[in-house]
């Protein structure tokens, strides 16, 4: 199926499905995930039932402020679909996925390290990447790009507008 044919097969299910240079995105709400999730996993044309990545994009100052991404592949009929559920800036939660796609374990604990969003219902929702006490989320846009105090196997190391030359 070429990607604009299933983007009109998808948008009879989903109004808000764009087909772009080759790519569909479909866009649900956080309440319908699991439900849209299980529909393209289920039917059997779609078949996409391998999740390659979730990952996040923070917008602030827009509602909804943050965007959490699924990118789900279909390797028996050879195409792919990104959901995407818009987060507002004041609760940044969705429910986990992690019970019908694995995969979503360790992806969803990385997007919950650098971006803070709440996985409900997550086995095991702890930092990744990061040390457990680090205060933040490195890639939320309102992070500071530089100075931030480091510390390195017990030796501190100075933001580096503070070092010395």
């Amino acid at each position: 199926m070429k990607p604009s044919e299933l983007a009109v097969r998808l948008r009879a299910r989903f109004p808000e499905t764009l087909e772009a240079r080759g790519e569909v995105m479909v866009v649900v709400s956080r309440t319908e995930l699991h439900p849209a999730l299980s529909y393209l996993r289920d039917e059997s044309d779609l078949d996409l039932g391998f999740l390659a990545d979730v990952t996040a994009t923070d917008w602030p100052g827009l509602e909804p402020r943050f965007w959490i991404a699924y990118e789900l592949v279909s390797f028996a009929q050879g195409h792919r679909v990104r959901l995407k559920v818009g987060l507002p800036g004041d609760d940044p939660r969705v429910p986990s996925v992690v019970a019908a796609f694995p995969s979503a374990n360790w992806l969803e604990r990385e997007v919950f390290d650098f971006f803070g969003i709440i996985f409900e219902g997550h086995p095991d929702l702890r930092r990744i990447e990061m040390p457990e006490d680090w205060v933040g989320h490195p890639l939320r846009k309102d992070e500071p790009l530089a100075g931030v105090n480091t510390q390195y196997k017990g030796a501190f190391i100075p933001p580096p507008d503070q070092r010395g030359v």
